[in-house]
């Protein structure tokens, strides 16, 4: 249930007791209703009207919320709720006269103020500037888009999340803090996030555009070369070590959110899930993706940072096998059950030191699992691997670099007047890239 709020926006409560309790501090607020249109004649005519406030006054906030992009269905449900309480109430007494503000320093609205600062306002004009040449992929979240930005001729991706599904799914402080996270980071091995703003209907997040995500090459490729995995490996545990160190846990290590860049080098993304967890702390929430939970994540907690490791043992089984260690299962319990039945089972066709690797990461008792950085430089599997982020990066992946070379560009070009209005009607006729 939404109610006004005396700044003039939106704020979301639980019950109707609270709604009346909010709306009267808005009259003690604001004197009457009508101090703002009028006063004593405003006041006289809601008189006559028995206290309905169903007037020009509503229509004129109806406007106005209408421009600053509210959803009509949510306002007109609010409106109604509000008339159909006042018609109860005694009518309203004048108050003495107001000084006029002008709307400029008036609060801002709420359905703007709720996802600030982390998604600024941004003119319109700078949003002209950029030019959809095709959809990068649809989620249960958002949609990404392969976007050129006109004024620094340089092709970026672009999250979209309407806001209504934010609100409606109380995922809020997780854009926030996603946004946030990325913000913070600052490493190769890392998509960096560009810019972050927000639109009328809409959040935006930018970041560089990558052409290959992992899942994609894998599906392509099947099993990888050894020496491949290793430089796969060694890019992810210097990443995951940076982030923990951070007090970030990722909770979605997988596949699909491995970007490959032009050179074939890791570019690890979507922080959606993400979260600060300060060393020593434990998380409780079940989150991510089936197939690549940890066991203490399935069984609802508690969990730490090594969950992740758990993850990027699942993704290595995966690159050195062509399948998954365990097959995916319909929920989390199910899941649960036929991850605590997997006995690591690691083929013997492995090099013995990828097999190492693998039983120690997919370790049931996350407290054995390897975690640190020492660990892993000094493990048979890396012997002769420099863990230097520059020096990984000097070494092109030359089959990745191939793949690339043959996969074709999207032929869709569309340039918006409006950036944040058009995209309904654009994703009604758009097909993935």
């Amino acid at each position: 249930m939404c109610n006004t709020t005396s700044g003039g926006g939106i704020a979301y409560v639980t019950g109707t007791a609270d709604l009346a309790k909010r709306e009267k501090r808005q009259r003690l607020r604001m004197g009457t209703v009508s101090c703002r249109q009028g006063q004593h004649a405003r006041a006289a005519a809601l008189h006559e009207q028995g206290g309905n406030i169903q007037g020009p006054w509503v229509r004129g906030w109806k406007s106005l919320w209408s421009g600053v992009g509210t959803t009509r269905s949510g306002l007109e449900e609010l409106w109604g709720l509000l008339g159909h309480q006042c018609q109860h109430q005694k009518p309203l007494e004048p108050a003495p006269p107001l000084i006029e503000k002008p709307l400029s320093e008036w609060p801002v609205p709420q359905i703007i103020n709720l996802f600030l600062p982390e998604f600024p306002i941004r003119p319109l004009r700078g949003q002209q500037q950029l030019k959809i040449l095709g959809l990068v992929a649809k989620g249960s979240f958002g949609t990404v888009f392969k976007v050129l930005d006109c004024d620094r001729k340089a092709i970026c991706a672009v999250k979209v999340v309407p806001k209504v599904k934010v609100l409606q799914r109380d995922i809020l402080r997780q854009c926030k803090e996603e946004v946030s996270i990325q913000r913070q980071i600052n490493h190769p091995f890392v998509h960096g996030l560009g810019d972050s703003w927000q639109g009328k209907r809409h959040l935006f997040i930018m970041c560089s555009y990558c052409s290959t995500d992992l899942y994609s090459l894998w599906s392509a490729v099947g099993c990888f070369a050894e020496a491949s995995i290793r430089l796969f490996a060694a890019e992810l545990v210097l990443v995951l070590c940076y982030l923990h160190d951070l007090g970030i846990i990722h909770r979605d290590v997988k596949m699909e959110n491995i970007l490959l860049d032009k050179r074939g080098h890791l570019k690890l993304t979507d922080f959606g899930l993400s979260r600060h967890l300060p060393q020593g702390a434990r998380a409780y929430t079940i989150c991510g993706t089936l197939q690549y939970m940890a066991p203490e994540v399935l069984s609802g907690g508690p969990y730490n940072h090594a969950a992740d490791w758990w993850s990027l043992g699942v993704l290595l089984f995966s690159l050195a096998t062509g399948k998954f260690p365990v097959a995916a299962e319909r929920d989390h319990v199910a899941m649960l059950a036929s991850v605590t039945r997997y006995g690591s089972e690691i083929p013997a066709s492995l090099n013995q030191g990828l097999s190492l690797l693998l039983h120690e990461l997919l370790c049931q008792n996350p407290l054995q699992r390897l975690r640190h950085l020492h660990h892993f430089q000094v493990h048979p599997f890396f012997r002769g691997v420099v863990f230097d982020p520059e020096l990984l990066q000097k070494q092109p992946v030359n089959f990745v670099m191939e793949t690339q070379a043959t996969q074709p560009s999207p032929s869709e070009s569309m340039l918006f007047k409006d950036f944040d209005y058009n995209l309904e009607s654009y994703l009604v006729h758009s097909s993935p890239a």
